[in-house]
Formats: structure tokens, C-alpha cells, sequence
């Protein structure tokens, strides 16, 4: 187990490519445990690539490196159920009620108590109420608490979340980060991508990405200043 003031994240020279084309270059990175860690960076600078090799979805051609003390080359089995992984798109069943979609993700895990760990999941995220709701008929930011409800659902101890308030509204966007904050006190880390500027000031701290090169990682400061110089 990884233990408060650990690495939960700690990769060297990670690179994938693509036929001749390199997408994600030589990075290193070291996420504390309990952190939020903020992926700052344009359309197809790597950050969705990266995260898809640390859980496991995808194999690196180069590095080497552990996620939560798990090797990314040759434990990405037991990697896949340690980490809640949110895509950029609404990936659920949108012809299945909100419960429904969660005691799917549920069945999938082999949780045993089902009913109790979607109970739970459902009144983390405020989703209760609305339990009967088909998931076609949610809103964005709606969707967006039934994706992060599904992610938690098997107690995951690394939450790698993809540009998770895009296309929703600036409440939806405040509220849930107010959550990423509360799991982060937890003990939960997190590994965030965005292209929002006060969204990485909300991050403990960042890494700038560009054409899948890691340009600038430190502080909030230091990175935000970087980027606010940089071109795209």
C-alpha cells in the first residue's frame, strides 16, 4: 500500500508513439500521495495518452515507473482496479437510470455489497433524488457527478480525471471541485487535466504540456507563469 508521503505517481522517460509520430516524450513525473495534480495544456499535447499509460489502458514504447507502487509495464491488471479513471466524454448508459448505470460499474468491479456501496456512491455526489433518472436526460453538469460517483464506487486510491468540467456550467465546475478537495483530504490522489486557468490555481501542483513535451512542472506560480508566456 502506498502510504501518505509517498509517490502514488513516479515515472521516468514515459513516450508513446504513434506510427512516426511521438506523442508523449520522455516524461517524468513524481505525484505525492493525497495530491492534486493539474496536466495544464492544449488539444494534443499528450495529456489524455499519458493518463491512458499510467492506468494501464495503454502500453509505453519507453519508460519505466510505478503507479501506486505498481509497475506500468507489467501490473496493469491490478493498476486498472486501484485507479477511477473519468474520460472526457460521458461514457455511462444513457437508457439507464443513474442507479442502474452504478450497480453496473459495480458488477464489473465484483463488489460484493453492492446496493450499499451505490447507496453511498449515489449520496456522496448528491445523486439520491435523482436515482431513477434515465442518464440521457441529465444536464452536463449532472452527467458529470454521475461519472465521478462511478469512479469512486470501488474505492480507487488514484483518480486520473480528463478535462472532467469541460461543457459544463460555472456552479457545476465550483462544486465539484469543491469534492476533488474533500477526496484529497482523504487521502485520495488526483491527476487532473485542464484547460482552465483558475481551475490549476485550485491544483497543489502542475505540469505544463505541449506537443507532448513536458515543458515546465512545479508550483502553481511557476507553471501558470510559463504557460501564460509560452506558444502554442
Amino acid at each position: 500500500m502506498t502510504g501518505i508521503g509517498e509517490l502514488a505517481i513516479d515515472v521516468s522517460g514515459v513516450t508513446k508513439r504513434f506510427g512516426d509520430r511521438t506523442v508523449v516524450n520522455g516524461i517524468d513525473l513524481q505525484v505525492r500521495t493525497g495530491e492534486i495534480y493539474g496536466f495544464l495544456g492544449p488539444n494534443g499535447s499528450g495529456k489524455t495518452t499519458f493518463i491512458r499509460m499510467l492506468c494501464g489502458l495503454l502500453t509505453p514504447d519507453a519508460g519505466s515507473g510505478t503507479c501506486l507502487g505498481l509497475d506500468i509495464l507489467r501490473e496493469q491488471s491490478l493498476i486498472k482496479r486501484e485507479v477511477g479513471y473519468m474520460t472526457q466524454r460521458f461514457s455511462y448508459y444513457e437508457d439507464l437510470s443513474i442507479r442502474e448505470n452504478l450497480d453496473f460499474i459495480a458488477r464489473i468491479y465484483g463488489i460484493g455489497a453492492r446496493k450499499a456501496a451505490v447507496d453511498a456512491s449515489l449520496a456522496r455526489l448528491g445523486l439520491a433524488n435523482r436515482s431513477a433518472q434515465l442518464a440521457g436526460e441529465l444536464s452536463g453538469g449532472w452527467k458529470q457527478r454521475l461519472a465521478l460517483a462511478a469512479c469512486l464506487i470501488h474505492g480507487p486510491r488514484l483518480l486520473l480525471l480528463d478535462e472532467p468540467t469541460a461543457g459544463v456550467d460555472p456552479k457545476a465546475r465550483r462544486e465539484f471541485w469543491d469534492e476533488i478537495h474533500r477526496l484529497s483530504s482523504e487521502g485520495i490522489t488526483v491527476l487532473i487535466t485542464t484547460h482552465y486557468m483558475d481551475e490549476a490555481e485550485r491544483c497543489h501542483r502542475l505540469a505544463c504540456l505541449a506537443y507532448g513535451n513536458l515543458l515546465v512542472k512545479g508550483t502553481v506560480s511557476e507553471v501558470i507563469d510559463a504557460a501564460n508566456l509560452a506558444t502554442w
